[in-house]
């Protein structure tokens, strides 16, 4: 079992996949990103998903990002099924909540999933723009 183990990692490295696991050689794991990059992103047509909550978003939030609370997100999905294979970044406070969305993403089959390091918190940190108010 070792050496089918070793061979079948070692076929995947070799065949480019850095993102092989064992465990869920099915799917990749999502793939964290800096603030600028998740920005260029969005500039570029990326879904930014804000998952926080209303108040939270209101007080602050990226420009273009769209409000989904991670609880309303399972519900959600059959709206943002046009962006399946589009690439979809998400942003919270830290990166927790947006982690755990992530993940909900990739499970429902989005291909194309990022998890913004830091959160808002790192964004206004870094100077980006933040718009006030609700959306």
């Amino acid at each position: 079992m070792k050496i089918l183990h070793k061979l079948i990692v070692g076929a995947a490295m070799a065949a480019g996949a850095a993102w092989f696991n064992v465990a869920s050689a099915e799917t990749p794991p999502v793939q964290t990103i800096a603030v600028a990059q998740g920005r260029l992103m969005a500039s570029q047509g990326a879904l930014l998903i804000d998952v926080r909550e209303p108040d939270e978003y209101a007080e602050g939030h990226a420009p273009g990002s769209v409000l989904i609370p991670l609880g309303q997100l399972p519900g959600r999905l059959a709206e943002l099924r046009a962006s399946q294979d589009k690439p979809v970044a998400l942003i919270c406070r830290s990166g927790r909540r947006s982690a755990r969305a992530a993940e909900i993403l990739r499970q429902a089959g989005f291909s194309k999933v990022y998890n913004i390091e830091g959160g808002m918190n790192a964004w206004s940190a870094a100077g980006l723009p933040v718009l006030k108010g609700a959306k």
